[in-house]
């Protein structure tokens, strides 16, 4: 694949489930390093297009394909290549922060003091250095959720996934996150697929900002530039327009994207 070609394409995407629909005809390109939110009401689809593009589940009609092969079919094929970051931060309780964060690289089969040396690098990276061997219990909600994404991003994925993994942190620590998260994905050009129904997660970390109304129809996109971010007059704009379309229900919930894990066997 050249460094034109999208590392996420999908088109003329149909998934139902007992009669109902939830993505009709939804077609959408990722380039590399782009970072793209997937906003929308309750049932909109925006999970359900995650599976899919995850490969949790297969679509009915329709083609995906995550840098080159099949999310569903080649599912092993992409292991090691995309990583997930979810709304709960799922960390083994009996571990520590570092032995949570080095998880995915030992499964991965890196030898322990490799795995170890490039947690602590990725804990350090997400701002938790002097915190590797604290217990889940002895840690913050943000501090849980940065493990969450150290652990995810220590693999050294091409693609990430964030599934609302800043919703339930509290409005001071998710925009700090949200701005470490950025700032590292842009510097590793990483690509990014999120889905989110709080519009300051996608004002402030996404490239565009795609609104979906169910069936998963595109509704609204807006293209959102560093100079779009640094203009408080039209970060308001922004918002506003996303929040019409949306029928300013920033609050409600949809399914959280399966149990499947990147690391199956």
């Amino acid at each position: 694949m050249s460094d034109i070609d999208p590392v996420i394409e999908i088109q003329n995407l149909h998934k139902s489930f007992a009669g109902f629909v939830a993505v009709d005809d939804f077609s959408l390109s990722v380039s590399k390093g782009e970072i793209v939110a997937l906003l929308g009401r309750t049932g909109a689809g925006k999970s359900t297009v995650l599976n899919l593009v995850m490969g949790t589940i297969a679509p009915d009609r329709g083609s995906i394909r995550v840098a080159g092969l099949d999310p569903f079919a080649q599912f092993r094929q992409l292991k090691g290549r995309i990583a997930v970051s979810f709304q709960t931060d799922r960390l083994l309780p009996w571990r520590t922060a570092i032995e949570n964060a080095e998880l995915g690289l030992l499964i991965l089969g890196l030898p322990k003091a490799e795995a170890r040396a490039r947690a602590r690098q990725w804990l350090a990276r997400v701002n938790l250095r002097g915190a590797e061997d604290k217990y889940v219990h002895e840690l913050s909600g943000g501090m849980r959720q940065r493990v969450s994404l150290a652990r995810a991003l220590a693999v050294d994925p091409d693609i990430v996934f964030l599934d609302e993994s800043f919703s339930q942190l509290d409005h001071a620590t998710a925009k700090k996150l949200r701005t470490d998260f950025h700032s590292i994905a842009k510097e590793f050009q990483k690509t990014c697929l999120f889905v989110t129904h709080r519009i300051e997660d996608a004002i402030e970390i996404a490239d565009r900002a795609i609104v979906l109304s169910p069936g998963a129809h595109i509704a609204l996109t807006e293209r959102i530039t560093p100079a779009l971010r640094e203009d408080p007059d039209a970060v308001r704009e922004c918002h506003s327009r996303v929040a019409r379309v949306m029928g300013s229900d920033e609050d409600g919930e949809e399914e959280t994207v399966s149990n499947r894990t990147l690391h199956a066997d």
